[in-house]
């Protein structure tokens, strides 16, 4: 139990290596991360840490409770004092992730010390993103998560990755086919209800920034955005022929763009 909550947490890495937290997306869970750890030897410099948010993966979520970009900054929070840390880390994000990335660091400014960004959504959402959002939570509480799977993995990854890198399109599918459908549905409204725009100006971490040509969520032009809005973007790297979901779609590019951040 984390911060009350039944959390799915697991560790990877020497304990005397600095740490690491990743933060994983909306329909992810924490072995998003997986295969870029492997890839990159992560675990032999950093002490990894991966977890699932609540109503993802294995964390289970409480019929009573509201989940909020706030709230997952907060659970985030929590893993760091579960953990017994509270400055030095380095912190990974994607996708929704990213939001929560600046949320916590916005209100726990000396707990990061470097964060790498994979697709950054825009802060405040954009009115006709949140209204599909909005459907998509509708649509997974009626009908589960086989309703959405296939059209957000259609919409979420790239014309090449869809043509040429079957296995990738299938691992998007699966991780959001093991979702259960309420926790989904949840994340959806929390992704929705983000109206107010996090000041990323404060953001002043080390950041590295990594997205796709393809990456409808988090355009070249809204991460160039943000590179000239926070004053420590050290690298912005865009992976050509790439949509959403990076490590799966272009677990090379990824791990290069890493490798040269870190």
């Amino acid at each position: 139990m984390i911060n009350g909550k039944p959390t799915h947490l697991r560790s990877v890495g020497n304990e005397s290596n600095p740490p690491a937290i990743f933060v994983h997306g909306l329909g992810g869970t924490g072995d998003f991360w997986s295969p870029l750890i492997q890839s990159t030897s992560l675990q032999e410099a950093y002490h990894c840490h991966l977890f699932d948010f609540e109503g993802h993966g294995l964390s289970p979520t409480s019929p009573l409770s509201k989940i909020s970009i706030a709230s997952l900054a907060n659970d985030v929070k929590s893993i760091y004092r579960y953990l017994g840390l509270t400055s030095g880390a380095t912190l990974f994000a994607h996708s929704m992730g990213c939001l929560v990335a600046f949320e916590f660091i916005l209100n726990n400014p000396t707990w990061v010390n470097k964060l790498v960004l994979l697709g950054p959504p825009p802060s405040p959402l954009p009115e006709a993103g949140s209204k599909s959002s909005h459907a998509r939570a509708e649509l997974a509480r009626n009908q589960g998560m086989e309703a959405v799977a296939d059209t957000v993995a259609t919409a979420g990854t790239s014309d090449k990755t869809k043509c040429a890198n079957h296995l990738a399109f299938t691992a998007v599918k699966l991780s959001l086919l093991g979702q259960d459908s309420e926790g989904y549905a949840k994340a959806c409204t929390a992704l929705a209800e983000t109206t107010n725009t996090l000041d990323v100006s404060k953001v002043k971490v080390e950041t590295y920034i990594i997205t796709g040509t393809e990456d409808k969520v988090s355009p070249p032009q809204l991460c160039q955005g943000y590179k000239e809005e926070m004053p420590n973007v050290k690298g912005l790297q865009v992976l050509d022929g790439i949509g959403h979901w990076h490590v799966f779609e272009d677990l090379s590019g990824v791990s290069k763009a890493v490798e040269q951040a870190l």
